[in-house]
């Protein structure tokens, strides 16, 4: 993957606003025509994917979901976790992506593993319950990004696991021991990202904080491929539900 290849990324970025009556066909609409390039490109852009996946507690014969999972990319960085899975669902509203999802587990012989086109904020294992729900840069794309959170919290069995990494903008006096962004980087990153329909919140963490038990936190800057100068903030969280 080179600069061509990049060139047809930001022509959809650009150009491509993903248009639709509905969430799912503003998705396909937007990812269809890059979702052969997409990993390469978001490899550069989404930084933290692998630390977060690897901060998950290792768990054996366990029910993952992972939500907005797209093309599957993220069980890469826990490959060898995989079949030791019970089931691992990979959940997603985009079918472009979840065909290049479903390759991937061909290719990779995951037995155990399950592309599903469905919706985050409603979507329940067939087991009934998860032990570990994961979110890699898909809540700020999920329009009631809290309906996701109400549907993770609710289907994950008591001590389960949710890792969260993502884009964010601080509170303008975030709570003790947090980052606190200045008035560019709350005000510019939302505005930049939406045209993209990413939404930044700054609710992300607060609700975090509230309705799980943190095991792990971590607030980061990330360079943007094409824009020199400038870095986003993104977190990764890892929490257990309550007992």
């Amino acid at each position: 993957m080179g600069i061509a290849s990049d060139l047809k990324i930001l022509y959809h970025l650009v150009v491509t606003r993903g248009r639709g009556a509905s969430h799912a066909e503003r998705l396909d609409n937007f990812y269809s025509g890059q979702a052969g390039a997409y990993d390469d490109f978001r490899k550069r852009l989404l930084k933290g994917r692998e630390e977060m996946m690897k901060c998950v507690p290792e768990r054996e014969d366990a029910v993952w979901v992972d939500m907005g999972g797209g093309t599957g990319a993220n069980l890469e960085f826990v490959a060898d976790r995989i079949p030791k899975q019970k089931k691992v669902y990979i959940v997603d509203l985009a079918s472009s992506l979840l065909g290049v999802a479903e390759k991937r587990i061909e290719s990779r012989g995951w037995t155990n593993v399950q592309a599903v086109n469905a919706d985050a904020t409603k979507f329940t294992p067939e087991e009934g319950s998860a032990d570990i729900v994961t979110f890699s840069y898909s809540l700020t794309m999920i329009p009631d990004w809290f309906a996701a959170m109400d549907n993770a919290l609710r289907i994950l069995r008591p001590g389960g696991i949710l890792g969260i990494v993502d884009f964010y903008v601080g509170r303008k006096w975030p709570s003790e021991g947090h980052r606190q962004h200045g008035w560019f980087t709350r005000n510019y990153w939302p505005v930049h990202f939406s045209t993209d329909n990413v939404y930044l919140s700054h609710d992300h963490i607060p609700y975090l904080n509230h309705h799980f038990e943190t095991v792990e936190f971590q607030e980061h800057f990330a360079k943007i491929p094409y824009i020199p100068i400038f870095r986003a903030p993104y977190y990764i969280y890892i929490g257990r539900k309550p007992e």
